[in-house]
């Protein structure tokens, strides 16, 4: 938003410099892009009289013109056409620099001295004129400086404006900021003495279709409209801020939007068919002309302004040339309107055209100001162009909606801004930006948001108004108030990131799968038809047909990664996914939400390494059944068992399913995964999977770590060899010496399996090392014996077993 520090004082009396009213505004929340002084070069540039012309000795299309600057009397070479005796124009004496850079010296020209260089509008950065030399009226005197005789010194000031402050858009919407923090009073242009629009009695009508998309529309009709240019007071307005005088009924109307920051238009009412407007949405396939000469394809979202028969405008953005202002117009309707911010923010994008209408209309105008900026609009007509005004006009209001009042709490504005303040100070403040403010009592204050301040809707929406206006630097500087604490721990995230520490170190790489999957899945797992996975939650607009559930399990994205890498000639595959699974909660909106942990092994068992020197040894149940082993070592938790179980899950191999638990509490499972499963994914080389409940894990209690001192005396190794059942398990014999309460045994470890002739058929041999070790003394054979002795018992009459003979 641009204007000027004189333009802003004809209606606010100031009495501050540019540099503290920008300083200001800024601190309102209004900032200042640029502060530029305007036509500073034209020092040396004066009003010259035109006393003598005549021709160019030696060139055909110059004139060498005598003027008169004050007292003295120079010769002049002039190209212009326009040049003539007696006229008052603009002279650029030897030693000025124009706008352009360019220095005016004295020269010679075809052999004719000159004293100077006469000036068009453009020469003088006035304007984009350049057709002639400046023509300026008999009121000027002769000497005196161009710049004080058109009152062309002032300063410029733009504003970045945010999208909630568009009644900023417009000098009076500034000038009431202004006089907020200056305490002086807003003088209006038009105050309220508007006359009301009934619409009878007009040689028009007006149709708004949709009230929604149109709040409001105005129209009045005026008729002896003499086309031509504008005074120069209203082009120096424009020209100012950067707008190109185009004629008089033109400039008045880009005034106005900028004054009121209400957009207006102009249409040639004798093209207007039937001299009737109709506002509505566009046709399929219909198209326009605007007034830049484009031809605009149209949708049927878009807005129109409309005659009975075509479209004449774009509406809030750009008029159509079939209605155009012309030389020839007599007649103008002239519009004035507020249309749904929405539509015109949409239309203007697709149609690639911002305009400073479309700037204005898509950040919302005020409804009420639409009549006054009509009647200002009118009125400057009748002054400025002699227009006579058709008595009333149209006001189609339907579609605004009154403000409710808000209700603003003395103690709620102080509790919030840590400052104190009277319901009269309160008053005070918004009452001098025009909010109407009723006080209720002491406490309570009842304020009526005006229709120009689209952006207060709530109690805090006031109270964020009250420091602005106050000003954010008045308030006084405190320190928070930091208690010493250290920040809670999350431990959910705490036990992911290590456990994806331990998988990548396992040499395990992590897969991010989507949460939606396709329910054909389960068919592929083979589960069967009431199985608990397939209670699912459904997608009420899935993405894509295999994407319409969210997933129960994430071993199906794995098998599908795997599958991707295999068909890629990657067949050594290590792969991890921790991740969210969902089952829907009866009566519940939201899903449970268990976290998992499922991992996939599949290829060689050292991945990537040399086959000379490691071979190609595949991976078998044991590498899943140690990688568990060193997750669940790492989190340490207490009464941790690996066994396994006949109620295998239907996608798992039988005789492979172990089932993993903490005491009593089931956490998790591994195993191999059944071929025909592996077939109906696309994989052909045997796969072993791995899948922990991280939310149990979570609720379980980590062992206590014990600290013991280093063993003093050295420890003895005695074997047992032992013929047991083809079905009892190495680890459960282990897990049964641990557990045998002998206190000399350190440690025990299968450290062989042997099956061959001289071994009766269902029976294994299994070789165990005990370590025996004692922490008050060098253990001899007798002691170790009596406590060895006890272990082979408990193994033969625990697992039905019998020393192996050599």
């Amino acid at each position: 938003m641009k204007f000027t520090i004189d333009w802003l004082k004809q209606y606010v009396d100031l009495d501050i410099t540019p540099v503290e009213l920008t300083t200001r505004l800024t601190m309102l929340g209004l900032e200042v892009e640029e502060v530029r002084e305007l036509h500073t070069s034209l020092d040396k540039v004066k009003v010259a009289k035109v006393l003598d012309v005549r021709p160019h000795f030696n060139a055909d299309r110059l004139t060498v013109c005598e003027v008169m600057v004050g007292n003295e009397t120079f010769k002049v070479v002039c190209g212009a056409p326009n040049a003539k005796t007696g006229m008052y124009t603009a002279i650029a004496l030897p030693g000025a620099v124009l706008p352009g850079g360019m220095k005016v010296r004295k020269a010679k020209i075809r052999g004719e001295a000159s004293y100077g260089m006469l000036c068009s509008e453009k020469d003088l950065g006035i304007s984009e004129d350049h057709s002639g030399i400046m023509e300026l009226s008999d009121s000027f005197e002769s000497g005196m400086d161009l710049a004080d005789g058109l009152s062309l010194k002032d300063t410029a000031i733009e504003i970045d404006l945010t999208p909630n402050r568009p009644d900023c858009a417009s000098v009076i919407g500034i000038a009431r900021e202004t006089a907020g923090f200056t305490g002086k009073k807003l003088i209006h242009p038009i105050l309220n003495d508007i006359p009301e629009l009934t619409g009878e009695n007009v040689p028009f009508s007006i149709e708004v279709e949709s009230f929604e998309d149109c709040p409001r529309y105005a129209a009045r009709l005026l008729t002896d409209v003499k086309i031509g240019p504008s005074p120069w007071w209203l082009q120096k307005r424009l020209l100012a801020v950067g707008q190109r005088p185009v004629n008089n009924v033109v400039d008045i109307t880009n005034f106005v939007m900028l004054e009121y920051g209400q957009p207006l238009h102009a249409f040639d009412f004798k093209k207007l068919a039937k001299s009737k407007i109709v506002v509505r949405r566009a046709h399929s396939d219909e198209k326009i002309v605007t007034l830049d000469g484009v031809k605009r394809d149209l949708d049927s979202k878009m807005l129109l302004i409309c005659d009975s028969e075509k479209p004449v405008a774009v509406a809030g953005v750009m008029g159509g040339d079939n209605s155009e202002v012309s030389d020839e117009t007599t007649e103008i309707l002239l519009e004035s309107a507020c249309f749904n911010p929405i539509n015109i923010r949409r239309t203007a994008r697709r149609l690639n055209m911002g305009t400073d209408a479309s700037y204005r209309f898509e950040r919302g105008v005020d409804p009420e100001g639409t009549v006054r900026a009509l009647e200002r609009a009118v009125r400057l007509m009748i002054d400025i162009i002699d227009a006579n005004v058709v008595e009333n006009g149209v006001d189609l209001c339907e579609g605004v909606k009154p403000r409710g009042e808000i209700t603003l709490r003395v103690q709620c504005v102080n509790d919030l801004l840590g400052m104190e303040f009277t319901a009269d100070q309160i008053t005070d403040f918004l009452s001098g930006i025009e909010i109407d403010v009723k006080a209720l009592d002491q406490k309570i204050l009842s304020v009526t948001p005006p229709s120009f301040r689209v952006d207060l809707e709530r109690e805090v929406d006031l109270i964020e108004e009250l420091a602005r206006l106050k000003g954010f630097n008045e308030f006084p500087a405190t320190l928070p108030t930091v208690h010493m604490s250290f920040p809670e721990t999350d431990l959910d995230r705490d036990l992911r990131k290590r456990l994806s520490s331990v998988m990548i170190s396992l040499g395990f790489y992590e897969a991010v799968n989507y949460s939606f999957v396709s329910n054909q899945h389960f068919d592929m797992l083979g589960l069967a038809p009431d199985d608990s996975a397939r209670s699912v939650v459904r997608l009420k607009n899935p993405l894509a047909e295999d994407q319409n559930i969210m997933r129960t399990t994430l071993l199906p994205g794995l098998l599908e990664n795997l599958r991707r890498n295999i068909n890629h000639q990657n067949l050594e595959v290590r792969l991890f996914e921790i991740g969210k699974v969902f089952y829907p909660r009866q009566g519940e909106e939201l899903p449970d939400e268990p976290l998992r942990l499922t991992a996939l092994l599949s290829g060689r068992r050292q991945p990537g390494s040399p086959i000379l020197h490691y071979g190609s040894e595949v991976t078998d149940i044991l590498d899943v059944k140690g990688v568990a082993e060193l997750i669940l070592d790492e989190l340490s938790l207490p009464g941790i068992s690996l066994k396994r179980s006949a109620d295998a899950l239907s996608f798992v191999a039988p005789d492979s399913f172990a089932v993993i638990k903490s005491n009593d509490t089931k956490i998790g499972e591994f195993g191999q995964c059944a071929s025909n499963m592996l077939k109906r994914f696309g994989v052909k080389q045997d796969v072993f999977y791995l899948n922990l409940n991280i939310d149990d894990i979570c609720r379980l209690c980590p062992a206590e770590t014990a600290f013991e001192a280093l063993p003093r005396f050295p420890s003895v190794k005695w074997d047992i060899a032992v013929l047991v059942p083809e079905h009892v398990g190495g680890g459960e014999m282990v897990q049964a010496i641990m557990d045998s309460g002998e206190k000399l045994v350190e440690k025990a470890e299968i450290f062989d399996i042997y099956r061959g002739k001289t071994i009766k058929k269902g029976l294994k041999s299994a070789a165990i090392s005990v370590t025996y070790r004692s922490q008050e003394k060098t253990l001899d054979d007798e002691t170790v014996g009596v406590a060895h002795k006890k272990i082979i018992e408990l193994i033969l009459s625990g697992f039905a077993g019998q020393l192996r003979e050599v």
